[in-house]
This record gives C-alpha cells, structure tokens and sequence, in this order.
C-alpha cells in the first residue's frame, strides 16, 4: 500500500498564541522568552527573524538587532493548552498520530486515498484546525516523514506542500543541505568543507563514502537526502509522570545528606525530562518516617525541565515538608502532568550561561553515561569511604 505521511507544524507557535490574547502584537517583531539582559529568546516572530533574530539567541543580542522588538515572558501553561487542542482535533478524524513536540504532529493517512483523497482531505483538516483554534499551520504531504518534513517547511508560512510519490529526489534536489533533518552544526561544516552545500550533491555521492566521512549516521543522512525514509509513525502515548525514591539501609536524620541525595534525583529526573524532550508541570516531595509514616507536598510549576528551577522547588518542598526531626526511613521525588516540549532547557528564566552549561552536561551524559558528571554534589566531609551517614547512597562528586 502506498504511504501517506503529513507532517503539520504551527507556524510561529508561541507568538501567534499571544496574538489571538492581543491583536496588537499582530505585524509587530516579538519575541518571547525572558525580559532581562541575560534572558534567552524562546520564540520570535517572522518579522524579527528578518533582522536575524532566532531561537535561543541571547535577550540582549536579539534586542541590538532588533530594538523595535516587543518582547513577552510567555505562558507555557497555555501554550500546552493550545497545543491539547490542536492534538484533539487531529485524533478525532486521523488513523495514527504520532505527536513530535508540543507544536508539529506526524499523521498516518494510508489508504485513506481510497475513500476521500489524502491531499484534499489533509487540506480540509488544515483549515478546520485553523478554523476551530485561530493558529495558523502549515504542512507536507508526502510518502515519508522525512520528506513531508521538509516539505512543511518549503510550505511555511501558513502554506501547504504536496509532494507526489516518484518525485521526492527532485523536490530534494535544489534545497540546500541544512534542510535536512540531522545535518546538525557540526555536521554542515564539515560537509561545507569538501564543497557539499545543495542536497543534489549528496544525492550523486556513493553511500560508503557517507560512512567514511560522518559513520552509519552519513549513511541515514544520504538515505533521507535520496527522498528514502521507512520509520513508522508512532502512536503518540504520553507518559503521565516519572519518579525517583532512596529507601535508607539505616534511618537517618542528616540533613546535609537529604538535600544533596534529593540534589542528584532532580539532576537524574531533569537530564531524563531533556533526553525525552518533555516539561513538568507538577512536583511531588515524599519523605517516609522511621515509623512508616508517609508524607507527600505537591506544587504546581510554569512547564520546565530546568535543574535549577525544579531544585528550588524541591528544597522549598523540603523546608516545608520536614518539621518533625524524625528520624527519616525514605524519600523520593516525583515529576507529572508531563508534556512533550521543543526545548531542552526552560528558556523563559535560564540565562545564556546556564543553557550552555547545561548542553554541555547532557552532552558528556549522553556520550560517556550519566555517571561522569553531576551538579555539585559533595561527599560530607570526614567520609571518605563513599558511603553516605546515615544510609546507603553516596552522591559522586561532580
């Protein structure tokens, strides 16, 4: 049976639903994300990218290019909402739905052609969502992920993109290499170095060359530059929350201790949260007592998978949560009402430095295991042993 894949995008997600809450930032440059000098842009309007304003841009450098910019704080909550809604309409009259991040969706429509027409029904889908939601959304038709992608973004702004069966090497062709999805930074330059810039040059290169130069991943980058994709899409399924709980070998009422074991939990959950690219918008704190009572305090938090905003909240957790000076048999940590979000760290309050920071560690998690690298945390002092007072687990020094 032959494929139908649409790969559908909101155009300029964030900003476009601050704009149906105030038509007056419609046809100005805005930008979403933190209003201090060291705040990060989150989002911009296409009207501040034509100063060359983007995504994860420093506040402070998007302003001097763009100092007529409007800047918003932004409102994850809501913009979770919006993206709900969009999900609903979808799920309501489409097969299989494969959610990518909180504003693109991968829909299955194979063998749909039967019955309605996949180019006219996914057209009808397109201005009923826009219709029922007031978001503008752009998408691309075609046999494959891969290719519908990068055709949504052919289609962009507020545009629509059908690439017919046989013709994915030509549409391909003429674009250049950055459109392809896996061509990081790293990977542009050096395929910019040996004189590689439009995808019609990969398509004439032999794949084991790809091999040689970029590993298997040339050979999947030369596979998608040739129109050639045949991953499914996946039924979205959300994970609903993700914990971590340290039951003590010996009851212990070492303070000290109990911050930094709830420290390295939070680091754990975060770096999982980063990797899965989803938000928490709900923390929980456990603490179980030497007499087996058991404890919880939850709050409610701006959507975000930042160390440092969640560590604030669990220790303000913690600060309220123990009063008792029992000795303390357990503890745990639980992050839920999860979504799926576009942006490894919280860009509404992380500043510059931070998201470098915390790239940087994920990174060297990612490569060498999560052991290697940890947010400063200590042994106490006088133990040497790498056992922890008190209890079984010992934090490794970062």
């Amino acid at each position: 049976m032959e494929r139908h894949i649409i790969h559908c995008d909101l155009d300029t997600f964030f900003v476009s639903v601050e704009r149906l809450l105030n038509s007056e930032l419609v046809g100005k440059p805005v930008l979403i994300g933190g209003s201090s000098d060291r705040g990060v842009v989150a989002s911009c309007s296409y009207e501040a990218r034509r100063f060359g304003v983007h995504s994860a841009m420093p506040m402070k450098l998007a302003l001097r290019l763009c100092p007529e910019a409007v800047i918003v704080r932004g409102d994850h909550d809501r913009y979770a909402k919006y993206s709900g809604t969009v999900t609903e309409i979808i799920e309501e009259s489409t097969p299989v739905v494969e959610k990518a991040s909180i504003d693109e969706h991968y829909l299955d429509i194979s063998g749909m052609d039967k019955y309605f027409g996949c180019w006219k029904w996914a057209r009808e889908l397109r201005q009923r969502i826009m219709k029922e939601t007031g978001l503008p959304l752009s998408f691309g038709l075609s046999a494959n992920k891969t290719v519908s992608k990068i055709a949504t973004g052919e289609a962009k702004p507020c545009g629509e993109w059908l690439v017919e069966g046989g013709t994915e090497k030509p549409f391909l062709a003429p674009l250049s290499i950055r459109k392809i999805p896996m061509v990081g930074e790293k990977s542009y330059v050096l395929l910019r170095n040996m004189g590689i810039h439009r995808i019609h040059t990969l398509q004439a290169m032999e794949p084991f060359t790809m091999r040689r130069v970029l590993g298997e991943n040339g050979v999947t980058i030369w596979r998608k530059a040739n129109g050639l994709d045949d991953s499914p899409v996946v039924p979205f399924r959300e994970q609903k929350s993700m914990s971590k709980e340290t039951t003590f070998q010996q009851d212990t009422i070492d303070v000290g201790m109990l911050r930094r074991i709830l420290i390295s939990m939070v680091d754990a959950l975060a770096f999982d949260l980063r990797t899965d690219q989803k938000l928490t918008g709900c923390i929980t704190l456990k603490i179980r007592y030497s007499n087996f009572d058991t404890h919880t305090q939850q709050v409610r938090i701006p959507y975000t998978n930042s160390d440092r905003a969640i560590t604030d909240k669990v220790m303000e957790l913690f600060g309220k949560l123990y009063s008792r000076r029992m000795l303390i048999r357990l503890v745990g940590v639980k992050f839920s009402n999860l979504i799926h979000g576009a942006y490894q760290v919280d860009l509404f309050n992380d500043t510059q430095e931070e998201i470098n920071l915390m790239q940087a560690m994920d990174r060297i998690r990612l490569r060498y295991g999560e052991q290697y690298i940890g947010r400063g945390i200590y042994l106490p002092e006088g133990d040497c042993d790498g056992q922890a007072k008190g209890g079984h687990h010992a934090a490794q020094p970062a």
